[in-house]
């Protein structure tokens, strides 16, 4: 899949919100995980992307973490 540059996929380049706990995205995201579930583009700040690692590697839907 692919974006144009800053697209994020939610309609609001650079306003990311984390599809977990709600965190908001503020500058850089090198540590933010996308991940696409039924064609649905989702992000989860590094918080939540390391507390549910296993799920994740596992190919988990975020539905089961």
């Amino acid at each position: 899949m692919t974006s144009l540059p800053g697209d994020h996929g939610d309609g609001e380049a650079g306003h990311l919100v984390c599809a977990r706990c709600g965190a908001r995205a503020e500058g850089s995201l090198p540590t933010w995980t996308c991940s696409v579930e039924n064609g649905v583009r989702q992000y989860f700040c590094d918080t939540c992307s390391r507390a549910n690692l296993r799920a994740i590697e596992g190919r988990l839907d975020s539905a089961w973490w």
